[in-house]
């Protein structure tokens, strides 16, 4: 039994690497795209940050909630809470990637010591957005071919990582804020 799992998490291994690979890629060729510096006619998207600010907030709830519920022996609701953190994460990089495409970058207005946390709190986040993709990949993965006892393990690194990038996107967002145009 452990082997067919085994095997079953081996097909999903080349999708985890490719997806791993290619989301930080894509959002980095992205992001340095300006659809209206290159000529298209189309309105900043500048309604964009506060809302998915509040999704980054609203992920770490409902990581909190997943893992209370898996406590709680509430494995169906931590399925479905878990499902909607990782539908809630990519809804929040493509409004992310749709707001630095058709604006222009904000810079932090914050000097001194602030200034310091501000970047520290953003290099972190932006590092640990691009670790947790394939942390969260193979945490799902692991589920959903029923090796609990190795996703288990590896949800005691996922989680915390992943509370971290959805608190600290809030964090930014609230630091940055004030600079905005």
């Amino acid at each position: 039994m452990e082997a067919k799992q085994s095997d079953l998490e081996k097909k999903y291994n080349k999708w985890i690497v490719a997806l791993s690979v290619a989301v930080p890629l894509v959002v980095a060729a992205l992001f340095g795209v300006n659809l209206r510096q290159l000529g298209y006619d189309v309105e900043p998207l500048t309604f964009l940050p506060p809302i998915y600010a509040t999704i980054n907030g609203v992920t770490a709830l409902v990581l909190v909630v997943a893992v209370i519920a898996i406590k709680k022996g509430k494995r169906q609701l931590h399925e479905r809470l878990m499902k909607f953190a990782i539908a809630l994460s990519v809804a929040f990089l493509v409004m992310y990637v749709a707001y630095h495409m058709t604006s222009d970058s904000t810079k932090f207005g914050g000097e001194g010591f602030i200034r310091y946390v501000y970047y520290f709190i953003l290099i972190t986040h932006i590092l640990l957005s691009i670790v947790i993709i394939p942390f969260v990949l193979i945490t799902y993965v692991r589920a959903i071919t029923n090796n609990f006892e190795r996703h288990k393990k590896i949800a005691k690194i996922t989680f915390p990582m992943w509370l971290y990038v959805a608190v600290t996107g809030v964090i930014v967002y609230l630091m940055i804020s004030p600079y905005y145009s």
